[in-house]
């Protein structure tokens, strides 16, 4: 454990995303839309084999916390900080496992993933139709990460090490206990604890996961679609800058103030704190130069994160961000180039 050098730690569902560019017909088959995520259901298992034999479909590594984490150790690498980040999540003990484990590692980052013998590694299809993507998320071993994990000896040097911790809502469905033990750790030690909403089903249906979470969140992440979700459950209105605020003074632990942020696409991003809402412009892409937008959520909390944990500022971090944002959607799902070009 000598060369961890912590700073930041993420913790979810790590899954191998197999990404396709499929027509109309195939999301119709499946009854999916495009921009939306979910959970895989019965209807839903034949999805991954279609994928593989009929439309030659790249193997990525993902997972939404596991993505921001990637990216952050990149941007954090160019900037000299290399080996400071750390991963935890469930996987199988097969080949998309060990790919997983061996991206992760090329990018960085520290995994120490639970093992589950009995259980294949998670896989997550993503379905490209001119640009935008529909996830569907079969959890598998991912959703059988159990909180002993975290007795184990390096995950208590991780937990340790660490400065800041992310974890994005889609671990809500699988162990709020383990979230609650990182964040009260967070809480007790002064550190910084960051969530994410992640898809709007989350909202709807791990409700009370959500308050739970939301109450040692000092940043909260998510999009438009999940911030109107939210909104529109909790009666706080349809003023996205309104919700920002409401959201940040609702209630929490500890005596830090909370900053959320809301991301909007290639629309400004929202950011309140105390009271105040500032937006921060996106550059706007060339619409020829888009090739799909899975990771570009991901991909914004990674260079949000990478900033934030040199302590720079919201503007520094949101700024990092949108270029983090920018690169992903020129790339086929959350995959990096050897060097991060980013100059802060």
């Amino acid at each position: 454990m000598a060369d961890l050098k912590g700073v930041l730690m993420g913790m979810g569902n790590p899954l191998l995303d197999i990404s396709a560019e499929v027509g109309q017909d195939v999301l119709d088959k499946y009854g999916v839309k495009l921009d939306s995520a979910i959970l895989a259901e019965e209807a839903h298992q034949p999805i991954y084999k279609d994928l593989i034999d009929n439309y030659d479909p790249q193997f990525i590594a993902g997972g939404a916390t596991q993505n921001s984490i990637r990216v952050a150790q990149w941007m954090l690498s160019a900037d000299g900080m290399s080996g400071n980040t750390a991963f935890m999540g469930c996987v199988g003990t097969d080949d998309y496992g060990k790919t997983l484990e061996d991206c992760a590692a090329s990018d960085g980052v520290k995994v120490h993933y639970m093992k589950d013998e009995s259980t294949p590694t998670g896989t997550c299809a993503v379905l490209v139709k001119g640009g935008e993507r529909s996830l569907v998320a079969n959890l598998a071993a991912a959703n059988n990460f159990k909180e002993s994990h975290l007795e184990t000896e390096e995950a208590k040097a991780i937990i340790d090490a660490a400065k800041v911790y992310y974890i994005a809502g889609f671990f809500l469905t699988v162990s709020v206990e383990s979230l609650k033990v990182v964040a009260e750790h967070a809480l007790a030690e002064g550190k910084t604890f960051c969530l994410n909403l992640s898809a709007p089903f989350i909202v709807d249906f791990f409700g009370d996961a959500v308050a739970t979470a939301l109450e040692y969140a000092d940043y909260l992440f998510c999009n438009e679609s999940e911030a109107e979700a939210y909104a529109k459950k909790h009666g706080l209105g349809e003023d996205l800058k309104e919700v920002a605020l409401k959201v940040a003074a609702s209630p929490k632990k500890g005596d830090r103030k909370r900053t959320v942020v809301f991301t909007q696409g290639s629309k400004s991003t929202i950011v309140a704190y105390d009271g105040e809402v500032k937006e921060y412009a996106v550059d706007p892409l060339a619409k020829e130069l888009l090739v799909d937008t899975n990771g570009a959520g991901d991909a914004f909390v990674g260079g949000f994160l990478s900033e934030l944990v040199k302590g720079k500022s919201t503007e520094e971090a949101a700024k990092a961000g949108h270029w983090a944002a920018r690169y992903i959607i020129q790339q086929s799902g959350c995959t990096l180039g050897k060097e991060c070009g980013y100059k802060a």
